[in-house]
């Protein structure tokens, strides 16, 4: 049986959330695919990247296209290559693909927050999820969340679909004295701010954290600075005008883009983890920071309150003096502090990669007897 999988976001670059998952479900499908002919999709120059030991019987084709890659060229390889089976691990099925392909769908976020897309993308991303969900054999879904507006907005049936939690990523974890040394070049010192990881736009809800931040200064009394960190994205020229008129603008520290490295430092030296996003197909920060042991406030929708349960402090996303006050909670009342970052590690061990890849196997191999 050959096996196609649409490694095209796994191995590039900068990995966020739909490429490390894609990353890590490919790493963790080793062990229960080496028996089978299995061949990774890649864009091109993007082999080097491929920084793990495949099966001998898996091999990796780098495909070139301008533009179009999935609709033109990965259908194009499909048809001539015959193939039985497909992964999508990124919600987009190519118009030809084999009768048993699976696609993962993670949220459904421009239904959700349209304000934070283009009409374009809206329309776009509507009809590609749409036709995947139709094109399917299985769906899979990282959360029982997006499995319910999966059918709730697009009637796609219940026993089509499969619902996987995603893994835990372990964060880069460095020495105390290099971890020290990447948080002093960011002007910061341990346990003196709060942080939030993401890529910096509207619907990460980064207006409402601004103001939370703005009441904790005035009302708390609070010292912490405040750590944004990620690429910006959609509704930045808005972000940055709140951030330029922001009364404690000077305390407020835009990172950019980190390494897996500074990244891991600057979360671990963090005070609170704060991700009141307005939806989450999953939400992977919430589980690194609690695999760091640093308390999480997160929002009380979507996937979020799923994910993170009883281990964090729950939030209203649109309302700026909840999440204030929250994050006042955990910097003043150092038992519900301990309390909440135990919870947080008792909670890591509901979401496995290996877990995840082992199941998420048997559903591509479903219906096959070897």
């Amino acid at each position: 049986m050959k096996i196609a999988i649409d490694a095209s976001r796994a191995f590039l670059h900068e990995r966020t959330g739909i490429e490390e998952y894609s990353y890590q479900l490919i790493k963790n499908m080793r062990e229960s695919l080496k028996d089978y002919n299995v061949t990774l999709f890649l864009r091109s120059n993007t082999k080097e990247n491929v920084d793990f030991q495949l099966p001998e019987n898996w091999k990796v084709k780098e495909l070139w296209a301008p533009k179009y890659w999935t609709y033109v060229r990965l259908s194009l390889a499909l048809f001539l290559g015959r193939y039985d089976r497909l992964f999508v691990p990124s919600h987009i099925v190519p118009p030809f693909h084999p009768k048993r392909t699976v696609v993962t769908v993670h949220g459904l976020e421009y239904e959700m927050t349209p304000e934070a897309f283009s009409d374009f993308e809206i329309h776009r991303m509507r009809r590609g999820i749409k036709n995947s969900c139709k094109w399917a054999k299985y769906i899979i879904c990282v959360s029982n969340n997006t499995k319910k507006d999966l059918m709730e907005l697009y009637d796609i049936p219940r026993e089509k679909i499969r619902v996987i939690y995603e893994g835990k990523n372990l964060p880069t974890i460095v020495s105390n004295s290099v971890t020290t040394k990447i948080i002093n070049s960011f002007g910061l010192e341990f346990g003196s701010y709060l942080i939030f990881v993401g890529r910096l736009e509207t619907r990460k809800n980064i207006i409402n954290i601004l103001q939370a931040y703005e009441m904790l200064r005035e009302h708390f009394k609070i010292r912490e600075k405040l750590v944004l960190v990620g690429k910006e994205g959609h509704g930045w020229e808005e972000i940055q005008q709140k951030i330029d008129e922001h009364f404690f603008r000077d305390d407020i520290i835009i990172t950019g883009f980190v390494s897996d490295e500074e990244k891991g430092a600057l979360m671990r030296g963090a005070s609170v983890f704060v991700f009141p996003t307005l939806y989450e197909g999953f939400g992977l920060p919430v589980l690194e920071s609690q695999e760091l042991g640093v308390p999480v406030v997160t929002s009380n929708s979507s996937s979020l309150k799923e994910v993170a349960g009883e281990s964090a402090l729950l939030v209203d996303p649109q309302k700026p003096s909840e999440i204030a006050k929250a994050i006042n909670e955990l910097l003043t009342n150092e038992e519900l502090t301990r309390e909440i970052i135990q919870k947080g590690i008792d909670n890591l061990d509901r979401f496995d990669w290996k877990r995840a890849g082992e199941l998420t196997s048997r559903v591509i191999l479903a219906g096959h007897n070897k």
